[in-house]
């Protein structure tokens, strides 16, 4: 059975969702997370309640509304690396910094799952958490524990 690819990526917004600062990560959340459905190899991504410009960011951490989730599943590696450096997302990857704090702890981790495994937000922040307790196993692991991530190697975007 070939195994899908889960990622949990979290962050912590430097002002609420409806404060200007944010405003134009806000805005492009529909445009993003449409064009991951749409790519190749994309399976499935835990959802808000769909209201237009708010994306997932309902699914909060420790009752924090700052602090949002994103989890998806993907076929492959390589289907998330197309999406991650080599769409529009790349850019405002690259400034995460305008919209999000830095925080101080690892907050990205990635895992296999069954075909047909939705994870939910708390099976992908214990994920996180053997990450930053053992580092990258079989078991959580980021991009560098992946041999075939070639296009997080040669695009991937300034000192994380």
């Amino acid at each position: 059975m070939k195994m899908r690819l889960a990622e949990l990526n979290v962050g912590r917004l430097l002002a609420p969702t409806d404060d200007p600062r944010v405003k134009e990560f806000m805005d492009a959340l529909d445009l993003v997370n449409g064009l991951g459905r749409r790519m190749p190899g994309f399976v499935w991504m835990m959802e808000g309640s769909g209201e237009p410009g708010t994306g997932n960011t309902e699914n909060c951490l420790a009752g924090d509304p700052q602090f949002v989730a994103n989890l998806t599943v993907w076929e492959d590696v390589q289907s998330l690396e197309r999406f991650v450096w080599g769409t529009v997302h790349k850019q405002f990857y690259e400034r995460r910094r305008a919209w999000f704090e830095i925080l101080g702890e690892m907050h990205f981790v990635m895992w296999r799952v069954a075909p047909g495994h939705r994870p939910s937000l708390d099976e992908a922040l214990a994920r996180l958490d053997i990450r930053k307790r053992l580092g990258d196993t079989e078991d959580a692991f980021g991009w560098d524990w992946l041999k075939e991530a070639s296009l997080y190697k040669a695009q991937r975007c300034a000192a994380e």
